[in-house]
C-alpha cells in the first residue's frame, strides 16, 4: 500500500490551522505529522482536519508549547510517547498504521543559543534527550517503522548555507552532529530524505529574521525523514514543500515529504 507521508513543524497548529487545511487540500499525504502545535491535544481543531479525510490523531500536547501531533486518512492507533531526558516535555507521539508501520514523531530540543553545556542548560537538554533516544533504539531496534520531525540539526555540510560559518552556531556544531549521527546509527535509520536527494544544498528552514528569507537563503536543514532499513528502500519522492514557507503568516519551516510503497 503505497502511502504519502509529510512532516511539518507548524508553529501553533492553532494559529496556523488555515495553513494545515491548505497543505492538507493542496498536497493531499496521507499522513501528516506536527511539531511544535503548542496546544493541548482536546484544543487542537481536528475537526477542521477530520472534514479533509484525516479523521484519524494522535497526538501529545501542551499549553502553549512544543506538542506533535500526527493526523493520518490512513487508519491508526497510538503507538507510544516517551518524555526523554524527563523534561516533562510533549516532544514524541508514535502511531501505528493498519498496515504495521510504525510512525515516530518527534520535536527535539532546539538547544538555546550558546553551545555549550556549562552555561546554557537547553544545550544540555538537548543532548541528554537525543542520548536516550540513541539508548533505547539501542536496547529495542526498530523495525518497519518511520521516524520523522524537527530534529533540531542540520547534520551534512550541504544542510546549511555556510557549513564554514555555522560550525560555531547550535543546530551545526560537531557535538550536535556526532550525537545525532549516534541516534541514527543506534536504530540503524536510513536518512530517506538524502537517499531520494543525495546531492546539493537543501533547507527545510529559514529564519524569520531575514527580511526576504527566499533571496537570502539562509537556510537549514532541520526537519528529517528516516526509516528502518527494511522499508528504506520502499521510499522514494522525497521533496520539501519550499513554497510552503512563502504563504500568508508562515511557520518558519517547509514540510518535507516522502512516499513509501509498504
Amino acid at each position: 500500500m503505497p502511502f504519502t507521508l509529510a512532516t511539518w513543524n507548524i508553529n501553533s497548529v492553532r494559529l496556523r490551522a488555515g495553513l494545515v487545511e491548505k497543505l492538507l487540500q493542496e498536497e493531499a499525504p496521507d499522513v501528516l505529522c506536527l511539531q511544535e502545535c503548542k496546544s493541548p491535544v482536546d484544543k487542537i481543531p481536528h475537526e477542521q482536519f477530520a472534514a479533509l479525510g484525516y479523521t484519524h490523531m494522535v497526538a501529545n500536547g501542551q499549553k502553549g508549547y512544543n506538542g506533535v501531533a500526527i493526523l493520518s486518512k490512513i487508519p491508526m492507533e497510538e503507538a507510544g510517547r516517551e518524555d526523554y531526558a524527563s523534561l516533562g516535555h510533549a516532544r514524541h507521539i508514535a502511531g501505528r498504521l493498519e498496515n504495521g508501520v510504525t510512525i515516530h514523531n518527534f520535536y527535539v530540543p532546539a538547544g538555546g543559543d550558546v553551545p555549550d553545556r556549562e552555561v546554557n542548560e537547553k544545550f544540555g537538554q538537548k543532548l541528554d534527550y537525543l542520548a536516550e533516544m540513541r539508548d533505547a533504539f539501542h536496547a529495542d531496534k526498530p523495525q518497519k517503522s518511520i521516524l520523522v520531525g524537527d530534529l533540531n540539526i542540520a547534520p551534512r555540510e550541504d544542510d546549511v548555507w555556510s557549513h564554514k560559518q555555522l560550525l560555531k552556531v547550535v543546530s551545526h556544531t560537531p557535538i550536535e552532529v556526532e550525537a545525532l549521527g549516534a541516534t541514527q546509527d543506534a536504530g540503524g535509520w536510513v536518512d530517506i530524505t538524502r537517499q531520494d536527494i543525495p546531492e546539493g544544498q537543501l533547507y527545510s528552514w529559514w529564519s524569520y529574521r531575514a527580511k526576504d528569507w527566499s533571496a537570502a537563503d539562509k537556510g537549514r536543514r532541520l526537519d528529517h525523514v528516516w526509516a528502518t532499513p527494511d522499508i528504506s528502500n520502499a521510499a522514494h519522492s522525497s521533496r520539501v514543500l519550499r513554497e510552503a514557507r512563502g504563504w500568508e503568516k508562515p511557520s518558519d519551516h517547509a514540510p518535507v515529504f516522502a512516499t513509501f510503497d509498504v
